[in-house]
């Protein structure tokens, strides 16, 4: 089951997806610093329970881990998006609350997906 992240994980999250490269802890600190003050064990702890929660890969390069992220920010935002649903009890229901709520715009690059991916049996 995946599980929702925190403010800092989700933070770092989103940093590491942005990079598109590999990143050391000492990297996010860099960055996250120029917008508050912050640890470097702070980071450090907070990249961990990211690895240890399966959502960054680490390497060691010397004495440090360099880290990158196990799939996409989509990928992981889908995944989130399926184990609600699968938990919803009633799937049907949850998706016409859900489309109830679509924005024009997100109404849109729904349709959009469903042409890229037409529905299992739908082609």
């Amino acid at each position: 089951m995946t599980r929702g992240l925190g403010e800092l994980e989700s933070t770092i999250m989103d940093r590491m997806w942005s990079y598109h490269r590999p990143a050391s802890v000492r990297d996010v600190l860099e960055d996250l610093r120029r917008e508050r003050e912050i640890a470097y064990t702070t980071v450090m702890t907070v990249m961990d329970k990211l690895h240890t929660k399966g959502l960054l890969r680490r390497e060691p390069v010397g004495k440090a881990y360099i880290y990158r992220p196990v799939s996409s920010k989509a990928a992981y935002t889908a995944e989130l998006m399926r184990e609600s649903l699968a938990r919803s009890g009633n799937q049907a229901a949850t998706l016409v609350h859900f489309l109830e709520q679509l924005t024009p715009e997100e109404a849109s690059a729904l349709e959009a997906a469903l042409q890229v991916f037409p529905p299992k049996g739908r082609t």
